[in-house]
């Protein structure tokens, strides 16, 4: 199905980690399936998703979230890639960013995973890390908090003011790559803010 995209929203399963900082790509697609108005259903590659479109008479989108924990999310894209027959240059994953201040979004195809153990077993599993990705930015703790526990903790009373501005843009940033390509989105989501 050439003309389906595959937009994977990265997190951890259960009400424990739902508002976490890692948890931020599933809440991306959790906004692009209301904007919709659809809901997430079972699907047998160890995931919950949504078929939908960017719009009437556009590309098909296939909205993921894995069942499985981030460091093993690997399985489930590759398998819904597999029954969608999805190349990975139409794989859209979106994950939080350690290295990228809070409140910012950077796009990108291919490279590292910079350490992010979801973004390294996605790239294993598809066997190429040429995929494109929607980075949001979480920031780094500041002081001596170990990186690992940042991520599993909530968004900050201060960073919850803004928040859902934030996850808003990403899904902005995820219908842009979609439908104008990664130049596009980069050229707006890279420029600073006014």
């Amino acid at each position: 199905m050439a003309d389906t995209w595959l937009i994977v929203g990265l997190g951890n399963p259960g009400p424990r980690y739902e508002a976490t900082r890692h948890n931020i790509g599933q809440m991306v697609v959790d906004e692009l399936a209301a904007r919709r108005r659809e809901a997430f259903r079972a699907h047998k590659a160890n995931a919950r998703v949504v078929e939908t479109w960017l719009r009437p008479g556009a590309d098909k989108l296939v909205l993921a979230k894995p069942n499985s924990f981030m460091n093993v999310s690997g399985g489930p894209a590759a398998g819904l890639a597999r029954f969608y027959g999805t190349a990975p240059e139409r794989i859209v994953v979106v994950h939080d960013e350690l290295d990228i201040p809070y409140d910012t979004i950077k796009l990108k195809t291919g490279g590292g995973h910079g350490g992010h153990n979801g973004v390294r077993d996605i790239a294993k599993a598809l066997g190429t890390p040429e995929f494109p990705r929607v980075r949001v930015g979480i920031g780094r703790p500041v002081g001596r908090q170990d990186p690992a526990d940042w991520v599993l903790d909530p968004f900050s009373s201060t960073e919850r003011q803004t928040l859902p501005i934030l996850v808003s843009d990403a899904a902005d940033a995820v219908e842009l790559l979609v439908d104008e390509g990664l130049i596009a989105a980069q050229q707006r989501f890279h420029a600073p803010r006014a």
